[in-house]
């Protein structure tokens, strides 16, 4: 019900962003008590190394950097998003840990990763999904409101809100 009502807000406003600017999902800021919740899920600790994909003000990598001393970066195309994150970081105290690119998430090289977060689309997701299986196994990656298809995650959480988050972890790939 307010999933499906969620779903089509997001749609329906992302038809309204203008094709020229290339942007594929509107800036929905995550709700705090969601980014604690997909850390949660993602049991992010020190040592992980963080990318959130389509990182919009950067406060999923800039809470795990400061809560749990991860290093993170962000893949935004909107260069006011990357200067809000920026600056976000810096007032944080985490700008030393954190970094954050104008980049297209599907140009950006995800292997440094141990744990990819997403708030992105369906059909995001799904074009995702080959490039997030070939990351090491055991990256884990978490998803909030979409899942991917038939890759059943291995976790689910649903928010106050009624949206849902996903986690998955990379498997092991068959020895040949």
């Amino acid at each position: 019900m307010l999933v499906a009502a969620l779903a089509a807000l997001v749609l329906a406003a992302c038809q309204s962003v203008p094709s020229d600017r290339g942007i594929d999902v509107i800036y929905v800021p995550t709700p705090e008590s969601t980014v604690s919740a997909m850390l949660e899920l993602g049991e992010v600790r020190a040592g992980d190394v963080v990318y959130d994909l389509g990182s919009g003000d950067g406060r999923i990598p800039i809470e795990a950097a400061r809560r749990f001393g991860a290093r993170g970066l962000g893949v935004e195309l909107s260069a006011e998003r990357v200067r809000e994150a920026r600056a976000n970081a810096r007032a944080a105290g985490v700008g030393h840990l954190v970094e954050f690119r104008r980049q297209d998430l599907f140009a950006t090289d995800l292997s440094e990763a141990t744990v990819v977060t997403l708030y992105l689309l369906p059909d995001l997701n799904l074009r995702l999904r080959p490039k997030l299986l070939a990351l090491k196994p055991g990256t884990r990656i978490v998803s909030h409101a979409w899942d991917m298809g038939d890759w059943r995650p291995e976790a689910t959480r649903e928010m106050a809100d009624g949206s849902e988050i996903y986690l998955w972890r990379v498997p092991e790939r068959p020895t040949p």
